[in-house]
């Protein structure tokens, strides 16, 4: 494992009383990404969906779950961290089931919601620091007193994840539950390397017997 450190070095004058002032440290977002007042929710931000899921069940049942008119942009964080990812998403997902099964249907869930891949995440941060007092005497016999403060920042990259952000799991009695979203956003947080968006959808039939799934993923973008 890589430890990348990164060193910080200030100074910090004291007649009488010691004090450390921070430097400033700027936050502004990438200049890549889109800021939150001025997203427009697609045509800019249309995506290609992925081909239905579908699934025959041993029952005889036909699963299938699909979306269409999907949009995915990337928005600055509210939270203006570098390590921080937000996206603003749409998109209709829906589910049939047909044909003829041999078990009465009971019911069933549609889950939809996004996966975000991220190329490395911000795991482990830590701060070292050490302070050491300097003093000087002046021409007129005054003294001052300077700490020099060294703060090393190491940062502990792990290998990348996929996080599934679940929008909503709607329960339905029929044969065509559909859900769809607009303008939401989804946020993951210590995420300094490439990332991925990609939807998904999951269907699950329950009948008095038995429960089948088939799942929809969307075409995976690098945002």
């Amino acid at each position: 494992m890589r430890t990348f450190a990164a060193v910080m070095t200030f100074t910090a004058a004291l007649s009488g009383i010691a004090g450390v002032a921070a430097p400033p440290v700027s936050a502004q977002p990438d200049p890549g990404v889109q800021p939150v007042g001025d997203v427009a929710p697609a045509p800019g931000g249309a995506v290609p969906s992925g081909p239905p899921g579908t699934v025959v069940t041993p029952d005889g049942w036909e699963l299938t779950v699909s979306a269409r008119d999907e949009s995915q942009v990337a928005v600055a964080p509210l939270t203006t961290a570098l390590s921080s990812r937000e996206y603003l998403v749409a998109a209709t997902f829906v589910g049939s089931i047909a044909g003829a099964g041999g078990s009465p249907l009971s019911g069933g869930t549609l889950e939809v919601g996004y996966q975000i891949g991220c190329g490395i995440s911000l795991n482990v941060v830590k701060l070292n620091g050490s302070i050491g007092i300097t003093p000087s005497v002046t021409p007129t016999g005054l003294g001052n007193t300077r700490l020099p403060v060294t703060a090393q920042i190491e940062v502990f990259p792990q290998p990348g994840e996929i996080i599934n952000v679940q929008l909503l799991q709607k329960d339905f009695t029929g044969t065509d539950p559909r859900v769809t979203v607009k303008d939401v956003h989804v946020k993951i947080d210590g995420c300094i390397g490439q990332s991925f968006l990609r939807s998904y959808a999951v269907l699950t039939s329950s009948t008095e017997t038995a429960d089948d799934i088939v799942a929809y993923y969307g075409v995976p973008k690098v945002v």
